[in-house]
């Protein structure tokens, strides 16, 4: 009996191998996409969880800055409260009566300045200067090595020059850059002696001399010998008077 063979048609080799290698690729690539289907919500909970931790550390960063801020603040705030309670110590109290004293010592200060700049034009002898308190005039006695004393021991005469000497540096603060030329003086001359009498006529001639206008108030008959150009006021009776001008 007879067989007879029935030969397949045959294949290539690389052909089955590619197959089965596709197959495989295939195989692999469904469980690649199930497996990244199946970490998708854990990979959304990691950048969740990055994008949480980026916004927390620009948070700090941004409290951190607002931190310092308010450090540099806080130092700017207790500078200025340190300067105003020092401005507070020296100011005193509520009232003020600290802070009064300061500015009239300043000012007093600045008076002496002015009337010794007329002083050393009225008498070279003697300079003012503050002291025996706060508020106190003491004169030195240029004469004497410079002695420091009290201006009630100077005579009339003297006085009245230091007087003059304050009233001009009074006028000189008050008047600022408006020049005062003229000086109106109810002094009491009366109660001068001759010698200190003569020392302030002396010093009004000077003041005189230097362009101002000095007008005196006086009923001191050495001093009408002086003055060269008067108003007179008579008594007429009956509460009235007579003003006569003489010269």
């Amino acid at each position: 009996r007879a067989w007879r063979t029935r030969h397949l048609p045959e294949q290539d080799p690389q052909t089955l191998l590619d197959e089965a290698t596709q197959r495989q690729l295939d195989a692999r690539q469904a469980d690649l996409d199930a497996r990244r289907e199946a970490n998708r919500p854990r990979l959304e909970a990691a950048q969740q969880r990055r994008d949480g931790a980026l916004h927390a550390v620009r948070d700090d960063d941004r409290r951190r800055q607002r931190q310092r801020d308010g450090l540099e603040a806080l130092e700017r705030a207790r500078a200025e409260h340190h300067r105003w309670g020092r401005i507070a110590e020296l100011i005193g109290a509520t009232d003020g009566k600290t802070f009064r004293r300061i500015a009239q010592a300043w000012n007093l200060e600045r008076l002496i300045d002015e009337a010794n700049v007329h002083l050393a034009g009225l008498s070279r002898r003697y300079r003012l200067v503050r002291g025996g308190s706060p508020l106190g005039l003491l004169v030195i006695d240029q004469d004497v090595a410079d002695e420091r004393r009290s201006v009630h021991s100077l005579s009339g005469g003297e006085t009245f020059l230091v007087s003059l000497a304050m009233a001009l540096g009074l006028a000189s603060l008050a008047s600022g850059e408006l020049a005062i030329e003229s000086l109106f003086i109810d002094e009491g001359f009366g109660s001068l002696d001759p010698q200190s009498l003569a020392l302030a006529m002396d010093a009004l001639d000077g003041l005189q001399a230097q362009g101002r206008r000095v007008g005196v108030i006086s009923h001191v008959q050495e001093m009408h010998e002086r003055i060269p150009v008067q108003i007179q006021v008579h008594p007429a009776g009956n509460g009235e008077s007579r003003v006569a001008l003489s010269d």
